[in-house]
Formats: structure tokens, sequence, C-alpha cells
């Protein structure tokens, strides 16, 4: 599992990731801010609150987090349509 070394809360809602392995990129959650646990999200001082786990997962105060597998398979797909 590749773990996160780098997060950086950015304008409308997005990330800057950077990877262990070195695949970074910028994630988009503007559209998937939804239900209970992300509903804080949506006010842009609590988004910039981001954080790194201890298991290398993006995750909020709340408890709010991402799972590194998905954005890791998410950003290596950004990269290899850009190629």
């Amino acid at each position: 599992m590749h773990k996160i070394v780098k997060v950086e809360a950015l304008e409308g809602y997005r990330l800057r990731v950077i990877f262990d392995d070195g695949v970074a990129g910028i994630v988009d959650l503007s559209e998937r801010l939804f239900g209970p646990v992300f509903e804080p999200l949506k006010d842009p001082a609590y988004f910039r609150q981001v954080g790194i786990d201890e298991f290398g997962a993006v995750c909020w105060p709340n408890g709010a987090d991402l799972a590194p597998d998905a954005l890791h398979a998410r950003l290596r797909n950004q990269t290899t349509a850009a190629a």
C-alpha cells in the first residue's frame, strides 16, 4: 500500500497529494463532499485542516478520511492518460 507523504488544500475543494513512490497530482473533491462525515468539509476553513494519519491516508479532525489506494490509482490513471 502506498502512503501519502504530503497533502495541501487548494481552492475549490481540491487537494494536492504526493505519494511515497512519487505519484502526485491534484484531486478535486468538490462534487464528493456529501454525507454526514464529509458535510463539515464544505466549510473552506475546515477543509484546510487536512492532514495525514499514521497509515498515510488523507484525514480531517472529525474522522473523515480518504483511502490512499483509491487516490493513488486515480492519480496514476490521470498520469497515464495524459502521457
